[in-house]
């Protein structure tokens, strides 16, 4: 393509950007689109000959990229919200722009030296130990997958614990890598699991023959956001010698703040903890990230050395061997120009503000004839009920997402439906709060 008819183009794409983030608050928060009209719209042949490409633009922002869950709209309150920013999508573009890869040092030494950077500042943020090693992924899938092979390589054992609110990409994680005994415990009255709990089940499995290797925790359910009593787990998981792997994947960003750090006492003494900021860093899709306390873990559990790779510079950091991505662009890219554009303060004051603003959805309900806090404000998610059944809360739902001004979700909690707002995106308002809350209301009536 002509570098200017690229140029234009490129100018189109970031017109496009800017004007689905200024017109957030007058779209829906989640457009959902129907099977047969998309079918219509986007299937036909391979097209032999070039065509329009700005008109292949516009029926990506208006048709595919619009008809979607808008994490990053202020009034997504469903799962965990991806607020995201513009100026890592700055980062994004020019990153594929330039082709990064950040397998190897050889291939790619400028990327992979940014990640260890970047790497380096998620471990400060958190509050691990200097020697912390690491590695950017997708998500909080590959995450647990990758913590839970290198737990086992290094823990060798048959029998890993967790809790019925952990995220179920953790149990399909000990799937995948044919754990055969999975023991999913029964939380507290709080949804957190117990250090008695566990050092029960380690106790019986021990005398059944089992080998236990590792405890999950969780810091921030995506149920409630509670944070599982992590010294008491991480004493467990010292004394009889397991691997502790945190997941906060939502959670873990609030050790940036002073009541976060408050409430996360203890992660610093996970042997790998995972954090995605694409969920309350205010990253877009995807970055992941996995921080292992323990040096050269990753690369015990990962390194190939194929005659194809003989080239590599091996005294260097290579990515590669420390997951199981070999091609693998940068991800460090938008979080390093994102903190370098805004300053961490601003992301210190972003995180304060989701959990003051699910405190005030607390408030508002409190206040609210017919409805129920059925779990308090706890890193940004609360969870409420109608009086009524299950069949009206889940309907509460529906409605408000037809109605096309917010989108909360539901879950179960205790075998009851409730309703859950995550309150992570810091440009939500306080009287976007009460208006969800009231028309939330208003559809009972």
């Amino acid at each position: 393509m002509p570098a200017e008819d690229l140029r234009r183009l490129g100018y189109r794409v970031v017109d496009l950007v800017v004007a689905h983030l200024e017109g957030l608050r007058d779209e829906p928060p989640i457009r959902p689109g129907e099977r047969a009209r998309l079918e219509a719209l986007l299937r036909e042949p391979p097209p032999e000959a070039p065509g329009d490409v700005g008109a292949a633009l516009d029926v990506l922002a208006d048709q595919v990229l619009a008809h979607m869950q808008h994490g990053d709209h202020p009034r997504f309150f469903a799962r965990v919200p991806s607020p995201s920013n513009g100026v890592s999508a700055l980062a994004d573009g020019l990153a594929a722009g330039f082709n990064a890869f950040a397998g190897s040092w050889a291939g790619g030494s400028g990327p992979a030296a940014l990640e260890l950077v970047v790497l380096d500042w998620l471990r400060e943020l958190c509050g691990l130990a200097p020697g912390t090693e690491g590695v950017l992924l997708s998500g909080g899938s590959v995450a647990a997958l990758t913590a839970l092979a290198t737990a086992r390589h290094e823990q060798p054992g048959d029998t890993a614990y967790l809790s019925d609110q952990a995220h179920a990409s953790n149990v399909r994680a000990l799937r995948v890598l044919g754990v055969p005994h999975v023991r999913v415990l029964a939380s507290d009255e709080r949804f957190r699991l117990t250090a008695e709990a566990v050092q029960a089940a380690i106790t019986a499995d021990r005398r059944a023959g089992r080998t236990p290797f590792c405890v999950l925790a969780t810091a921030g359910t995506t149920n409630t956001g509670a944070v599982d009593p992590l010294e008491a787990l991480a004493d467990v998981c010292a004394r009889e010698r397991l691997w502790l792997h945190v997941d906060g994947a939502y959670g873990a960003p609030a050790a940036l703040t002073e009541r976060g750090r408050a409430v996360l006492g203890g992660i610093e003494r996970a042997d790998s903890l995972s954090l995605d900021p694409h969920k309350w860093l205010f990253q877009p899709y995807e970055a992941g990230c996995l921080l292992v306390r323990r040096p050269g873990a990753l690369e015990r559990t990962f390194a190939m050395a194929p005659e194809y790779l003989r080239d590599v510079l091996d005294e260097e950091v290579n990515f590669r061997d420390r997951g199981p991505q070999l091609s693998r662009g940068t991800r460090a890219a938008k979080l390093w120009l994102s903190i370098k554009a805004f300053g961490v303060a601003a992301f210190r004051k972003g995180i304060e503000r989701g959990m003051a603003l699910a405190e005030r959805a607390q408030a508002t309900l409190e206040r609210t004839p017919g409805w129920e806090v059925v779990t308090p404000a706890q890193l940004a998610i609360v969870t409420f009920r109608r009086d009524g059944d299950d069949a009206l809360n889940a309907s509460l739902v529906e409605r408000a997402v037809a109605d096309g001004y917010a989108a909360p979700s539901s879950t179960v909690l205790r075998g009851r439906t409730v309703l859950r707002l995550c309150t992570i995106n810091p440009r939500t308002t306080d009287a976007e709060i009460d208006e969800t809350i009231g028309r939330l209301t208003a559809f009972d009536t």
